[in-house]
């Protein structure tokens, strides 16, 4: 044997001798930790004290009592157990909720370490198995997911245990939430490589998962939700005044009178309210998966994942046998228009829009882009569809200002109105702030079409040729696409519009060359009060 492979050799035995010290080590580390540990809320069978001074039976309610004038106080919530927990000092909390010392991360060998299994894309609820992303110690061991519920919003959950309105024991009851629109399983659900950015399975956990959850106490959450709603809006109140909508009764209703301030009801036009189904839907990757649909090897999307969010996740790093991660990011949310049953029967014309989020413009009305009336377009031609035997669809992305946030979006604004805002500039003002044109990379967004069950989009209302390529590329063919009439443009707004045509976005009007962008220019700051 060569020096060099008799010299490895030893260090690799040397480095399996100090491995198995290691897990030797944590065990009796784990053991002690377990013996001595204080009673922690964490456990879901501990009891909490009621107050840091024993109480009389006078003194039952630690709130009633309290006279602490700090916003931890005012904000508890009336139960026992949260009520004590906010009563108490940061200090005497912070060894309440975490006793133990602090677990960085975890390794697939390390002791007690068993991640409930998981088979994504698997057939069946019980052959798929849970998705599990609990720290709380009955469920850590189990745990096979990375990150936590929620998404984004995870971030208030974390703030509302530290200052102690949130017992991290809390356990919903789920008894009166199932969905009253069913979205049922298809095929799709069971293919590892047409859903792989969230859990299929998601709005149906209390149920399937009911054993697991009552039987083993694990702690698993739903990632979807599922609801009925009205849409009242003014621009379809004005579209039903001018008779672009009709009033059937069903799924247009005229909305009840308004009232005058005196109580009495009012003559005026109360506009028109529209019948919906709505689903929410919370992130959850299958890295694998995600990893295939942009092109790169796992590692890679791991590694990145890991480094360009300040190293949030290091298990990204630890636990390659872990596939699933619960990303903190905005969610998605699904309109259904008409019946929702509609929506896999390919003989049953399906009207869609993908749109991403523009606070500024879907909310407040801003008119520097088409957001708004590109969104509110899209839902009369939905409503329009359904009405007409077909059933529409609204999926609703966040993702703000093409997913670079509205800080870098506002940057781009005042760049674009200082530099000369005109059409031939528009995506490079975007690249000199961001480095890129947009970063919304569609590839992920098909999945919640597969999750509906849809198969063909007989009409879609959108002009991007990135989301029209990801859907009929994931196999869901499309057969008519169509724009934003001209009239329902902003001014300011054509500026985008004539950019993105430019550069190759669909529309059935005028070609426009790159000589044609100069023409068209946007407004100064100084055309408006501001």
């Amino acid at each position: 044997m060569p020096s060099t492979d008799a010299v490895l050799t030893q260090i690799l035995a040397q480095l399996q001798s100090l491995q198995m010290t290691q897990q030797t080590m944590q065990a009796q580390l784990d053991n002690l930790a377990s013996s001595k540990a204080p009673t922690s809320p964490l456990e879901p069978k501990a009891e909490l004290p009621t107050t840091s001074t024993p109480l009389t039976k006078k003194d039952e309610d630690p709130l009633a009592k309290s006279t602490s004038t700090s916003p931890v106080a005012s904000l508890a919530s009336a139960t026992p157990q949260t009520a004590a927990i906010a009563t108490m000092s940061d200090k005497e909390r912070e060894r309440l909720l975490y006793p133990g010392r602090v677990n960085l991360t975890t390794y697939p060998d390390q002791h007690g370490i068993a991640p409930h299994p998981l088979k994504w894309g698997a057939s069946t609820p019980t052959e798929r198995g849970p998705v599990i992303c609990s720290r709380l110690p009955s469920t850590l061991k189990q745990r096979n997911a990375i990150g936590a519920h929620s998404g984004s919003y995870s971030i208030y959950r974390a703030l509302a245990i530290a200052m102690g309105t949130l017992n991290p024991t809390h356990k919903p009851d789920y008894s009166l939430t199932e969905p009253p629109v069913p979205i049922p399983p298809n095929p799709t659900w069971s293919d590892p490589h047409k859903i792989v950015s969230f859990d299929p399975w998601g709005h149906l956990v209390p149920t399937v998962f009911h054993s697991e959850i009552q039987d083993k106490g694990l702690d698993i959450r739903p990632s979807i939700a599922v609801t009925k709603a009205h849409l009242k809006m003014s621009e379809l109140d004005e579209a039903a005044r001018k008779g672009d909508l009709v009033v059937d009764g069903t799924l247009v209703i005229q909305s009840r009178p308004i009232k005058n301030a005196d109580g009495s009801d009012s003559d005026a036009y109360p506009g028109v309210e529209v019948t919906v189904s709505k689903a929410a839907v919370e992130p959850v990757w299958y890295l694998p998966g995600v990893a295939e649909r942009f092109g790169i090897s796992e590692s890679l999307l791991r590694r990145a994942l890991f480094e360009d969010t300040g190293g949030m996740y290091p298990e990204l790093i630890t636990r390659p046998d872990i596939k699933v991660f619960l990303p903190p990011i905005g969610n998605l949310t699904v309109y259904i228009f008409g019946n929702p049953a509609y929506m896999s029967d390919e003989s049953k014309e399906l009207t869609l829009r993908v749109h991403d989020e523009c606070n500024g413009s879907d909310v407040f009305g801003s008119d520097i882009c088409t957001c708004k009336p590109y969104l509110t377009y899209a839902i009369e031609e939905c409503i329009r569809g359904a009405q007409n035997g077909g059933v529409g669809v609204v999926v609703y992305f966040r993702k703000e200002g093409r997913a670079l946030g509205e800080v870098t979006k506002y940057l781009v604004y005042n760049l674009r109105k200082r530099g000369g805002d005109s059409a031939d500039k528009y995506f490079k003002s975007t690249e000199m702030i961001a480095g890129v044109k947009d970063m919304r990379f569609q590839a992920l967004m098909p999945d919640v079409l597969h999750w509906l069950g849809i198969r063909r989009v007989h009409h879609m209302v959108s002009m991007s040729d990135m989301k029209y390529d990801a859907i009929v590329n994931s196999g869901i063919p499309i057969e008519r696409r169509y724009d934003i009439p001209d009239h329902l443009i902003p001014p300011d707004s054509r500026v985008e519009i004539d950019a993105k045509i430019a550069a190759g976005y669909f529309s059935s009007g005028k070609q426009i060359t790159q000589e044609d962008l100069v023409k068209t220019v946007g407004r100064t700051w100084e055309e408006t009060e501001h």
